[in-house]
């Protein structure tokens, strides 16, 4: 059986996930230059995070969850990995 998890987390998370997204469309009216994108992935990534850790329960599950997580994570990394080396080597 789940520990039953108090809502006052469910309610920051949902607060710290609306101030990223207004952070989110913020930054698509800011011209940033070369850092456009670098500020936009590490918004998303930390909205992903949050959204793992409290909304998916990985925060508070056992060793092999966060292993399998992690595992997952890794698999995107190369999958992405390998899409940009083939689309560098093309014309």
């Amino acid at each position: 059986m789940e520990k039953a998890v108090d809502p006052k987390i469910y309610f920051r998370t949902c607060i710290a996930l609306l101030a990223l997204l207004a952070l989110t469309w913020i930054t698509a009216y800011v011209d940033l230059g070369p850092f456009n994108l670098i500020a936009a992935l590490a918004i998303a990534i930390t909205k992903a995070i949050l959204i793992a850790l409290f909304f998916m329960h990985i925060k508070g599950s056992s060793r092999l969850l966060h292993l399998a997580a992690l595992a997952g994570v890794m698999w995107l990394l190369i999958l992405i990995a390998l899409t940009l080396a083939d689309y560098a080597t093309r014309r």
